[in-house]
C-alpha cells in the first residue's frame, strides 16, 4: 500500500511536470482545432494566415514570460501589433509587452488570456479589441459578452490592476465596420463596466471619428489601421492616464513661481482647497494636508491636481479654493485633458468652460490649443469683468463675475489635470 501510495505521488508530480512542459511547447499555443469547450462566444479565425501568425507570435511570446513580468500589457489585434513591439517609443521608462495579434478576435483574445498576458503578472492592461469581430459578422452583442469574460479574468487576476479600455476604433462600412455597429459595440462595453473604479474608459473612438461617425483617411489610409500620426494621437490621449497611474510623469514639477505671484497649488497635497454649498459657497470641508478627496476624485500627484475619470462616465462635483479673492487679480494655470473631457474654472462663482477643446467646444476653432497636451489659461479679473484666454487666443473677453469669490476646479467627464495654479493681486 505505501509503494502503491508512492507511486501514485510520483505520477501525479510527473503529470504535472508534462503539463508543465506541454504549457511551454508551440502546440499549446497554436489555435484550438474546434470551438468545443471554449469560453465566450463568437467568431475563432482559422485562416491558415491567421494561424501561422498566431502560433508563431505566441510561441515567441512564450520564451519572453519571464522577461516581460510586471510590463504595462497591449492587448489587442493588428491595429496594436502594428504599433510595434515597442509601442514606438512612446512611452519612455515604462516596461511595455506588446500582445496585439492582427486579425484577432474577442474570443481569440480571451483563450489567450491566461498565457499571453496573465502570466505576465502585468502591472497594467490596455485593452482595444472588437472590430474583426464585426468583420466576422458577429453581433455587439456577443462581442460585449466577450469583453465582460476578458473584464473579468483580469479582475480575477488582479483586483487593483489599472485597465485601460480603449473605444473602438471607428472604421467604415466598405471594411465590414459600419459606424452604427461600433457605435453599439463601444455602448455595450460602457454599460459593461459602468461604474467600476478599476477599468478607466478612453474615448477613442470620438479621437478618430469623421462628423458620419468613420475613420479620416489621414490618419487611417485604409480605414482601419491608423499611420504614424494615428498611432500619435493615440499615444497622446493614453499618457495623461499612463501619468495618473504611476507609469510616466513621475518626478515632482520644478516650476519657479515668477515675481508677485502666490502659489493656490503646492503641488503635493489639497491645502488651501476643499468643499463648498453649490450656491451659496459657504466653506463645507477642507482638504489640508490630504492628497486625495474622500472619494479619490480630485487628487495631488507629483505637481498636478488631477480631477480623475467618474467610472460612472459623468459626475458633477467642485473643489474651491479656502480662500476668498476680492481684490483685482491675475489667474494663470495650465491644463490637460484627455478626449472629450469637460470640466471648468470658476472665477469666484461663474464658471469658465474648460475643456478638451476641440472635441467637446465650445471653441472648437482654437488655432494655439493642443490636444491631450499642457495648454495655459490666463485669466485677469478687473471689476466686475474677466478677461480669459487660452494660449493667448480669446475665450471670453468680459465675463462677469461677483465682487469677491474663491476659485474653483469642475469635474464632469473625463480626466482633467491642472498644474501651477497661481495668482497675483493687482493694485
Amino acid at each position: 500500500m505505501k509503494k502503491h501510495h508512492q507511486f501514485l505521488l510520483l505520477s501525479s508530480v510527473c503529470i504535472s511536470l508534462l503539463a508543465s512542459d506541454i504549457q511551454a511547447s508551440p502546440a499549446d499555443v497554436s489555435i484550438p482545432a474546434t470551438d468545443d469547450g471554449l469560453p465566450g462566444a463568437g467568431p475563432i479565425r482559422r485562416y491558415d494566415w491567421f494561424k501561422k501568425l498566431w502560433l508563431r507570435k505566441r510561441t515567441g511570446w512564450a520564451k519572453r514570460v519571464q522577461q516581460d513580468q510586471g510590463a504595462l500589457v497591449f492587448l489587442g489585434d493588428s491595429i496594436t501589433q502594428g504599433w510595434g513591439d515597442t509601442m514606438g517609443g512612446s512611452f519612455p521608462g515604462v516596461k511595455v509587452a506588446n500582445r496585439g495579434i492582427s486579425g484577432d478576435t474577442t474570443r481569440g483574445v480571451l483563450i489567450r488570456l491566461q498565457g499571453d498576458v496573465l502570466a505576465l503578472k502585468p502591472s497594467g492592461v490596455v485593452l482595444l479589441i472588437g472590430t474583426n469581430d464585426l468583420e466576422e459578422k458577429a453581433s455587439p452583442e456577443v462581442i460585449a459578452g466577450n469583453l465582460k469574460l476578458i473584464i473579468a479574468a483580469l479582475k480575477k487576476h488582479n483586483p487593483k490592476m489599472p485597465i485601460i479600455l480603449c473605444n473602438t476604433f471607428p472604421s467604415s462600412a466598405s471594411k465590414r465596420r459600419p459606424a452604427d455597429q461600433i457605435r453599439k459595440i463601444n455602448q455595450l462595453y460602457f454599460a459593461a463596466v459602468k461604474g467600476d473604479p478599476q477599468i478607466t474608459v478612453l474615448d477613442t473612438w470620438l479621437l478618430f471619428a469623421n462628423p458620419q461617425g468613420n475613420a479620416k483617411k489621414g490618419e487611417f489610409p485604409d480605414l482601419l489601421h491608423p499611420n504614424k500620426l494615428g498611432y500619435a494621437k493615440w499615444a497622446a490621449a493614453l499618457r495623461p492616464l499612463l501619468a495618473t497611474q504611476g507609469y510616466l510623469e513621475t518626478g515632482p514639477d520644478d516650476f519657479k513661481l515668477e515675481p508677485g505671484f502666490i502659489s493656490l497649488f503646492n503641488g503635493r497635497d489639497l491645502t488651501g482647497w476643499g468643499l463648498r454649498k453649490r450656491k451659496s459657497l459657504k466653506r463645507l470641508e477642507n482638504f489640508d494636508g490630504k492628497k486625495t478627496s474622500e472619494d479619490k476624485r480630485y487628487v495631488a500627484i507629483n505637481g498636478r491636481l488631477v480631477v480623475t475619470t467618474p467610472p460612472e462616465g459623468r459626475r458633477f462635483q467642485q473643489l474651491w479654493t479656502t480662500k476668498d479673492f476680492p481684490k483685482n487679480f491675475t489667474l494663470k494655470l495650465e491644463f490637460r485633458a484627455t478626449p472629450n473631457a469637460d470640466s471648468g474654472v470658476f472665477i469666484r462663482s461663474p464658471q469658465l468652460q474648460c475643456r478638451d477643446y476641440l472635441l467637446a467646444g465650445p471653441w472648437k476653432e482654437l488655432k494655439n490649443y493642443k490636444p491631450q497636451d499642457w495648454n495655459e489659461m490666463i485669466v485677469t479679473v478687473k471689476g466686475g469683468t474677466a478677461h480669459c484666454t487660452c494660449n493667448g487666443e480669446v475665450l471670453n473677453a468680459a465675463m462677469k463675475v461677483p465682487a469677491t469669490g474663491p476659485i474653483g476646479l469642475e469635474g464632469d467627464r473625463g480626466q482633467m489635470e491642472y498644474r501651477r495654479i497661481r495668482l497675483k493681486e493687482l493694485e
